[in-house]
């Protein structure tokens, strides 16, 4: 399938025109008219993940976040971003991102969050046009107690760890969720009534912030939004092209628990 008809496909839910300003959601690197015969679905492009695609023969990189945020002055291996885009250029791989377009999709990364912790009636939270924006709220189908709603999610997100403030009240059932840092949507969360809010990235002051307003739960960033790779892998089986999810995507942070 050629590249540009894999694109219409993601573009068909996640159209760039609601990319954030500041994104750099779209192609990447390569050729719209190449033809693909397979594709590596990853959050993350790194010098690893380029390696696999190589080695599974895949012409296409799909990622979540883009390869290209700031801007390269030189193209001489002097960073990791620099070293991927040369070796995808030299080993034939495209690689298209996505990002902030499909963040602001309803059934996107937050969307796919609420589903998992079997949060429904979702809505956008922060609005950016007819089932787009950023974040997502809904409901729980029965108000659960706090303390099993973290358990929850670090068992459903597959968390190794969960960072949150006390919460107002003992048991919860609006929940609003917003894959990635989403710490600045905390007063949209608290103004529509969510009992407890979940996104990544939140600093110390964000978290004093929420403190006796909501429950401000936190978790890694790359948990949060490596469920995208789900999303691709189901537009790309509807469009018929083969993929694979990338076993080199993984989060850069580690814990020393002991």
């Amino acid at each position: 399938m050629l590249l540009r008809s894999i694109i219409d496909s993601i573009e068909s839910v996640a159209p760039l025109s609601y990319q954030e300003d500041w994104d750099n959601s779209g192609m990447q690197v390569g050729d719209t008219g190449a033809d693909i015969k397979a594709v590596l679905l990853t959050t993350d492009v790194t010098e690893s993940v380029v390696d696999e695609a190589v080695m599974l023969g895949c012409q296409l990189i799909i990622s979540h976040h883009p390869l290209l945020f700031h801007g390269l002055r030189q193209l001489c291996g002097q960073s990791a971003q620099a070293r991927c885009v040369e070796k995808a250029i030299r080993s034939g791989v495209a690689v298209y991102s996505s990002h902030t377009a499909m963040d602001s999709y309803l059934h996107g990364v937050s969307g796919r969050i609420a589903r998992r912790l079997g949060v429904k009636n979702c809505r956008i939270l922060s609005p950016a046009g007819e089932g787009y924006g950023l974040g997502v709220i809904g409901e729980l189908d029965e108000a659960m107690d706090y303390e099993a709603f973290l358990r929850l999610v670090k068992e459903r997100m597959d968390a190794s760890w969960v960072r949150y403030t006390a919460c107002p009240k003992d048991e919860i059932r609006r929940v609003a969720v917003c894959g990635g840092s989403g710490a600045e949507f905390i007063g949209e969360a608290v103004a529509q009534g969510a009992d407890v809010y979940l996104t990544a990235d939140c600093k110390y002051h964000e978290f004093q912030d929420a403190a006796g307003r909501i429950g401000l739960v936190d978790i890694d960033h790359w948990v949060s939004e490596h469920y995208t790779r789900e999303i691709f892998a189901e537009l790309l089986t509807e469009a018929g092209v083969k993929w694979y999810i990338s076993q080199q995507d993984q989060t850069p942070i580690h814990i020393l628990k002991d």
